[in-house]
């Protein structure tokens, strides 16, 4: 149902790129006016009779004079020039909308690549520019695999339950996250016991058991201080014990201590051999969210990724930014506090509310 609060929701994401559709649409009135500007090509005629010349001309009047014209007015190529001149608005704008630089420079290429030199009818211009960028786009963000298969497939090949790891920094929406897949997990007949792997931040524990006692789900805890991995494995060991499919693993997200926050993440990946290793950020930081996403990737080697607050994010760079760099898919996009706002990601739906 379309309720007032998701269609606020919808209205927000909608304006991710808000000024994308604009800047297309400008693009193309400017090659068209920029191809109008340039004269005519003179027709080389070799020195003839004045009689051969006019005899020329009206040859030329009658069987070529509306094909040239017809071509003139309805078609274009976008030279290097004109390209070159209006490229780094669009640079400037997907910076500004948070795209990675690197991930700029590589829509940039290929748009170059499929739009110069070649003929265009001029009212084609726009869509032309824009199924460039949506399918370059597409192309750079990977396919999104379903955590529902990969369950089904170890189920079909081991008793173990499937574990699930999470990591990110604090702050980002992680412990709620959680939650929301552990809800999204049930949707599909699929239970799962939680492992409150965050013992160092205040209140963690408690927040993941109030999460605990509104699902129905089992969260197992230690006291603060305690080794996380060990909290890991008796979750595991809780699972394979009560036929629990899946096991779901909060960790730390301490930035002012990276380097030993690493350390750790790597002691409960090597204590507990997770499925899988899903690293959550949020929409709106931007390329802060892409470095912690390469920084956990090259410390314990991230599966997928999920963007938490894409309910408030009216830029969108980050989803094309972090998948581009990182080489991984983008799984789920949070769209807001209630279990249910956790949404599978799709990318022809992702570029559509990007105005592609």
């Amino acid at each position: 149902m379309f309720t007032k609060k998701s269609y606020k929701r919808a209205k927000h994401v909608k304006s991710m790129f808000k000024f994308l559709k604009e800047k297309i649409s400008s693009w193309a009135k400017k090659f068209s006016k920029e191809e109008a500007k340039k004269p005519e090509p003179r027709e080389e005629i070799r020195e003839k009779s004045e009689k051969q010349q006019k005899k020329i001309e009206v040859t030329e009047k009658k069987e070529g004079f509306f094909e040239r014209i017809k071509s003139k007015i309805s078609k274009t190529e976008i030279s290097e020039q004109d390209f070159n001149k209006y490229s780094e608005d669009l640079q400037n704008l997907l910076l500004e909308n948070n795209v990675a630089y690197t991930a700029v420079e590589k829509i940039i290429w290929e748009l170059k690549r499929h739009v110069l030199g070649k003929e265009l009818i001029k009212k084609e211009i726009e869509s032309e520019i824009k199924n460039t960028l949506r399918d370059t786009i597409e192309e750079m963000m990977m396919n999104p695999f379903d955590i529902v298969v990969k369950v089904a497939e170890k189920q079909a090949n081991s008793k173990d339950p499937f574990v699930i790891l999470f990591v990110g920094i604090n702050g980002t929406g992680k412990t709620t996250t959680i939650a929301k897949i552990a809800e999204y997990l049930k949707g599909k007949k699929l239970q799962s016991v939680i492992a409150a792997a965050d013992t160092f931040r205040a209140a963690s524990i408690e927040q993941l058991k109030k999460h605990g006692e509104k699902l129905n789900i089992k969260i197992i805890s230690q006291q603060y201080g305690s080794d996380p991995a060990a909290v890991g494995f008796d979750a595991i060991s809780y699972a394979k014990k009560n036929h629990i499919p899946v096991v779901l693993i909060d960790t730390a997200g301490r930035m002012h201590t990276a380097k030993n926050l690493m350390k750790e993440i790597e002691k409960i990946s090597n204590v507990c051999k997770p499925d899988l290793k899903l690293f959550i950020g949020e929409s709106i930081t931007g390329n802060d969210s892409v470095e912690q996403a390469k920084s956990f990737n090259e410390a314990v080697g991230i599966d997928g990724i999920i963007l938490t607050k894409v309910d408030v994010d009216e830029k969108g760079g980050t989803a094309v930014s972090v998948s581009y760099v990182t080489r991984r898919p983008i799984l789920f996009l949070g769209t807001g506090q209630n279990y249910q706002d956790l949404e599978p990601f799709d990318k022809r739906k992702f570029t559509e509310k990007l105005g592609l």
